[in-house]
């Protein structure tokens, strides 16, 4: 998995660019907590959970179905987001999916079980150039300069791109 910065930053790069009146500040705060909510599985494993178990880590809350309960819940909240229900739904539900495609670029890891309950199975792209990090303090070892060395490169500068385009494309006048 990508470290949860990692995970929170494609939706706060994003909604910055776009702007607080399109992305309000607690709309973007829900943003970030949905890129990093799937993570909290890891605590399956204190309950004996194991890891390659629907519910273990990287699997039912790495879904396109909680994903969708996730966007329906911010919808749901958009009045306390300050944001039209649709614009919540929208926003959060694609800063959850991040996450999981995220987790699918990794080097590491039994998979994404993205299709859960239709199927166990989990996937990954064929292309996996971020490296897996650590789960807990295991992060702060020897290994975590090359995987935020690879976070650094294939997320945060594509996503800063990305940002900097829309803003721009925004600020000329071209998107009400």
């Amino acid at each position: 998995m990508p470290t949860l910065f990692t995970h929170a930053a494609v939706p706060l790069l994003v909604g910055s660019a776009v702007g607080k009146q399109r992305v309000s500040h607690r709309l973007l705060f829900a943003g970030a907590m949905a890129a990093i909510l799937p993570d909290m599985d890891v605590l399956s494993f204190r309950f004996g959970i194991v890891y390659a178990d629907p519910f273990g880590h990287r699997g039912a809350v790495h879904s396109v179905a909680f994903v969708l309960l996730v966007a329906l819940a911010a919808a749901g909240l958009h009045r306390r987001l300050h944001t039209p229900a649709a614009h919540a739904f929208v926003f959060v539900g694609l800063a959850a999916l991040t996450h999981p495609l995220l987790d699918m670029l990794t080097d590491g890891g039994l998979g994404v079980a993205l299709a859960w309950p239709l199927s166990g199975q989990r996937y990954f792209f064929p292309w996996r150039p971020i490296h897996v990090s650590p789960i807990g303090v295991r992060f702060f070892s020897a290994c975590s300069w090359s995987v935020l060395e690879s976070e650094l490169l294939w997320v945060w500068l594509p996503a800063s791109l990305l940002s900097l385009a829309l803003w721009r494309w925004l600020r000329r006048g071209n998107v009400q």
